[in-house]
């Protein structure tokens, strides 16, 4: 996966799309990743003492990282992630404008 926590990423499909966040948690095993304020469900959660009231919780679910896309610091477009190697370091760059990310 090109795309890690941290990154400002811009949602391109489902009903999510146009939405831009940050991505809080990432699943390269599963080719997953959870991003702030999309895909939100609901989850019902049971007292865990006596007398404390249920509540239903707001969480953001995993979605699929094909549904996602990197923004661009520089042209703050929604970008394709290339490799380049300097000095024997391996850096991310944006495909459009070709700035360090």
């Amino acid at each position: 996966m090109k795309i890690h926590k941290g990154d400002a990423v811009i949602i391109i499909a489902g009903k999510d799309r146009g939405k831009k966040g940050k991505i809080l948690e990432s699943f390269p095993k599963d080719g997953k990743v959870s991003v702030e304020g999309a895909n939100l469900k609901k989850k019902h959660v049971k007292p865990k003492r006596a007398r404390e009231k249920g509540q239903i919780v707001t969480i953001s679910a995993p979605f699929n990282v094909s549904n996602v896309k990197l923004l661009c610091k520089k042209c703050h477009k929604a970008t394709r992630v290339g490799n380049i190697v300097e000095a024997g370091k391996r850096y991310r760059v944006c495909k459009k404008c070709g700035q360090r990310t």
